[in-house]
């Protein structure tokens, strides 16, 4: 797996190998939803999201990749049920690790959608 950890972390997601992903962030990961007010606290947190996330998503393929000084994009397309959406994940770092994890998706048909079905997963 490469050494960047956000490449890795794509790579972790393209291959849907949740526990590479989750062993990527620091414990006290910070995880900002798109369909939920307050953020997300540490990786058992974080591992039971992209699992159900991986669960939800339909045809997920990440479609363009951007760098920064104080973190990463990835954006990606997939599709929830019968509605295509698309959207961001927006990586932080420190000293190698990842600190913290934003999604951002659209339309608001598709994330109604998505917090439906994740809201069934997580129950």
């Amino acid at each position: 797996m490469p050494t960047d950890p956000f490449a890795a972390f794509r790579a972790a997601v393209e291959s849907r190998d949740v526990d590479a992903a989750v062993r990527l962030f620091t414990d006290d990961c910070v995880f900002s939803s798109p369909i939920v007010h307050e953020p997300y606290r540490g990786t058992g947190a974080l591992r039971a999201i992209l699992t159900g996330v991986m669960a939800v998503f339909e045809d997920f393929h990440y479609t363009a990749s951007y760098a920064g000084d104080d973190g990463h994009v990835l954006a990606f397309s997939t599709r929830v049920g019968d509605r295509d959406l698309e959207g961001v994940d927006v990586l932080r770092s420190r000293d190698g690790m990842l600190t913290e994890l934003t999604v951002m998706v659209r339309p608001y048909s598709a994330a109604t959608a998505l917090r439906e079905r994740m809201a069934a997963l997580l129950a």
